[in-house]
């Protein structure tokens, strides 16, 4: 990603046609490319197709390598591999057959069959050679030693030395071979494809606001401060915040939500969402890679590269196979030539080597977590760390922070007593309607839910720790705590007793020195929270909360939502000790929380899981991030683990299984019950066992997190999910 960082924005404006952006190869570095993408110097730092990803332990293979050159090289060389087979031996005398005979036809198979060995061949040799520079031998290094040993057999029959001719096996084993890759290269490009959709989330320029003028200026010309124009139906292109007009934005590709949110002076939107039904004027506080956009492209492209514990699992299984497969080829070479059949030595030797070939086991691992990367995207989760999805799976314990979490950090009013209610609230929406206190925007928010219209209000008053007053309609009306009753003379109503044992803040409406009622309002519980603990404990774990509230405010919280743990009036550097508490006894714990006080929470936890809406800090903390700011996810992430899990072991179990029956039929176990098995059959042995484990993975794509009437599908699903 540094490259990309480096270069900046591309010069130059080519345009490039989406279905070949999609296609573009992961192996290729963006210097290759860079050019071609509108973004480069916005987005490709967090798109860069050489992120290790999927690159990393056996698939270091494809370094270097793209979509384009496997498919290039596999039409090639099934042109040449065609007239190798049909002047083959062997074949003619299958099929009945007698080849065209001209001068130099017999040297066809083995003319073309070395240009293939040359052409063809060529990207494996190479893979094996730095597969053996890292003393890390795996399945480049088989597929290698295979075409070598069928090259050299081949060679060796041309001149006489045996009496064999397996040129049209070389030649079909390598076009099999650049299939699979091929194939494989195009399913991992298509996974990684959110992040080539990312890019076309944001616009090619922007208006740029020039005094009374506009001027369309390229994205890299924009700076902080400046303001743009971004007309209706228009992508924002940047971070910021609007100064000027309102509309309804749609933000469905970023947090998933299905609604479009309203947006007016002063609230903050981000670069790739969608304006509809107005224009806006906003101040850029964000742009390149200070973007919200480009920070998930970052966490999806890191998580991607992340080290995975099955996935290092599956290397060491690939690079202890290459051992037995080589074993397993000395051994059957020795046999078979003791045994005085030295043609079909050296073809089983090979065959050995050929389906020994770790390719399904290479694929097993990397293409599972490419899928469910994307299918996280896609449901508001962004894995930053792959073994915090692993880890995932074996949670014993979910504690969440209270504010902002399980709650939306923001008072609202929950209740109403007076003998008449309306208009006590009415008095007091009145009262607090200009006031910018947070209980007073809760009061006149409730009031507008309520279909309550404040009326105008004179000689407002603030009373310092106490609460407000003013006059409404010619009466004097205060609102305020129990510190206004008490300087008052007043009594409280006995209806607020109750509500200040749950924790709740009181507030008393008194009119013409008469207590007229009361108002209670407290930090209003999320609606997805009770659901997420719910199918929390269906899953078998145990739900807590940490929390800074008095124990009053913390148990009436729990009391409500079901939750089975409650640490209250915990200080923000004790957060991380009070986990430590919940991990006791060997139990995994997960943390979930917003805030900057979070973070040491979240990073002692097993694993970390921030609230998307929540500060950089935490989100910095974590392995998983919500976008959404759903509980719920939480609930989506534990199934992902859950799943993933499943298919990664699936796939290994496959991989390992087929191994162990194929590497002893290929070494001749059958010959004498009459099965001997060709070197091309080997091959597409090996190929079927990698398109079933590429399958099997795609089925984890049927996964669903969450209801469908939930989702939208957010950054990672604007291209199609390919089969």
């Amino acid at each position: 990603m540094s490259t990309a960082r480096r270069r900046g924005r591309s010069t130059g404006h080519k345009t490039v046609d989406r279905h070949d952006r999609a296609q573009a190869s992961p192996g290729v570095h963006p210097t290759d490319h860079a050019d071609h993408d509108k973004h480069a110097g916005h987005s490709m730092a967090a798109m860069n197709p050489a992120t290790p990803g999927m690159a990393a332990g056996a698939h270091d293979k494809h370094a270097g390598h793209s979509v384009a050159m496997f498919r290039d090289k596999f039409w090639l060389s099934l042109a040449l591999t065609i007239p190798v087979v049909i002047w083959s031996r062997d074949p003619q005398k299958w099929l009945g057959y007698t080849a065209p005979t001209f001068p130099g036809s017999d040297l066809i198979p083995a003319i073309l069959g070395t240009i293939l060995f040359l052409y063809g061949g060529l990207v494996f040799l190479r893979g094996a050679r730095g597969e053996l520079a890292t003393r890390q031998p795996a399945m480049m290094t088989l597929i290698s030693l295979a075409i070598v040993v069928a090259f050299i057999t081949s060679w060796a029959g041309t001149l006489g030395l045996f009496d064999i001719e397996i040129w049209w096996e070389l030649s079909s084993l390598i076009v099999i071979m650049l299939l699979g890759h091929w194939l494989e290269m195009r399913s991992i490009a298509q996974a990684r494809g959110a992040l080539a959709a990312l890019a076309e989330l944001l616009p090619d320029t922007a208006e740029r606001v020039t005094g009374a003028d506009t001027e369309t200026v390229p994205l890299d010309a924009l700076a902080l401060d400046d303001v743009v124009l971004v007309r209706p139906g228009g992508r924002i292109p940047v971070d910021g915040v609007i100064v000027e007009g309102s509309a309804d934005v749609d933000e469905s590709m970023i947090t998933g939500e299905s609604r479009a949110v309203s947006k007016e002076p002063g609230a903050k939107v981000v670069a790739g969402t969608v304006v509809a039904g107005g224009s806006l004027r906003i101040r850029i506080t964000a742009v390149g890679d200070g973007t919200a956009l480009s920070g998930i492209m970052r966490m999806v492209a890191e998580a991607q590269s992340s080290s995975s514990r099955a996935q290092a699992l599956a290397d060491r299984a690939a690079a202890i196979l290459f051992y037995v497969a080589l074993s397993a080829a000395a051994i059957t070479f020795v046999f078979w030539w003791i045994d005085g059949d030295r043609a079909g030595a050296l073809v089983r030797t090979a065959t050995v080597l050929v389906i020994a070939c770790p390719h399904a086991l290479g694929l097993a691992i990397p293409l599972v977590i490419a899928i469910s990367t994307s299918i996280g995207a896609r449901n508001g989760l962004l894995v930053k760390n792959r073994i915090a999805l692993e880890r995932a799976r074996n949670l014993n314990v979910v504690i969440f922070d209270k504010t902002g979490t399980l709650t939306k950090g923001q008072p609202a009013l929950t209740a109403v007593s007076g003998a008449d209610e309306s208009e006590v609230l009415r008095l007091a929406a009145s009262v607090e309607a200009d006031s910018e206190h947070p209980l007073a925007r809760a009061i006149v928010a409730g009031a507008k839910a309520r279909d309550i219209d404040p009326v105008a209000a004179t000689d407002f008053e603030s009373l310092a720790g106490r609460g407000a007053r003013a006059k409404v309609n010619g009466r004097d009306v205060s609102v305020g705590g129990p510190r206004l009753l008490a300087d008052l003379g007043l009594k409280a109503d006995p209806a607020t007793d109750a509500w200040a044992r749950e924790g709740r803040t009181v507030l008393h409406v008194v009119a013409d020195g008469k207590v007229v009622g009361a108002l209670a309002v407290e930090d209003e519980i999320r609606p997805e929270s009770a659901e997420a603990i719910k199918r929390l404990h269906a899953m078998g774990l145990k739900v807590a909360m940490i929390t800074g509230d008095a124990q009053e405010v913390a148990d009436t919280v729990a009391k409500r939502l079901g939750i089975d743990e409650v640490a209250a009036q915990v200080l923000p550097e004790d957060k991380a000790a009070a986990v430590k508490r919940f991990q006791t006894g060997g139990r995994k714990v997960a943390m979930v929380g917003d805030g900057v006080n979070d973070a040491p929470a979240l990073a002692t936890a097993d694993i970390g899981i921030a609230i998307g809406a929540g500060t950089d800090v935490a989100i910095e903390s974590a392995g998983i991030v919500l976008v959404r700011s759903d509980p719920r996810d939480v609930v989506g992430a534990i199934e992902l683990s859950r799943a993933t899990y499943r298919k990664m072991v699936q796939n290994l179990v496959w991989a390992t299984a087929y191994n162990l029956v194929a590497i002893p039929i290929a070494a001749g176990i059958l010959v004498p019950w009459g099965l001997d098995l060709p070197m091309a059959v080997g091959a597409i042995a090996m190929s079927a066992s990698t398109v079933i484990v590429a399958a099997n993975a795609q089925l984890l794509r049927r996964l669903r997190l969450r209801p469908s009437q939930d989702v939208t599908p957010s950054v990672a699903a604007l291209l199609p999910m390919q089969p």
